[in-house]
């Protein structure tokens, strides 16, 4: 795969989501496999999706850098998912894989979501 292809894909999950209300996504090409995403997505409730990734699609998705922020129209944290390796000392069982569930401190492990299923979750907190 190549990395404009990734990209599209993106596009494509960012569009297909009805509760998307504006987008503000920026591609950036860092060679013909590998890329950085960043951007924000605003929902119907004014909720504000921040988002990151940095992919190399050469051989496997490989997302060596990624960040999910959800926050509310006061910009309280909901979640966050990122792979930042800073929650060692917590051993937990997918590190460095892990959620920030409603606050910063509360750390809880989870696997590398993909930004769909970061979409289908807020849309179940939005229905």
């Amino acid at each position: 795969m190549l990395i404009e292809e990734y990209f599209q894909e993106v596009r494509n999950i960012i569009a297909s989501c009805l509760l998307v209300q504006l987008s503000n996504v920026n591609y950036e090409n860092r060679s013909i496999y590998r890329g950085f995403i960043r951007g924000e997505l605003k929902f119907s409730d004014d909720s504000v999706l921040y988002l990151r990734e940095f992919v190399d699609v050469q051989i496997t998705l490989d997302r060596e850098m990624y960040s999910y922020h959800y926050e509310n129209s006061s910009k309280d944290l909901i979640f966050r998912y990122d792979n930042t390796r800073h929650h060692k000392k917590l051993n937990l069982p997918n590190y460095p894989h892990h959620k920030h569930d409603g606050s910063e401190d509360n750390v809880i492990s989870s696997n590398a979501p993909m930004l769909a299923d970061v979409l289908d979750e807020i849309a179940g907190l939005l229905e």
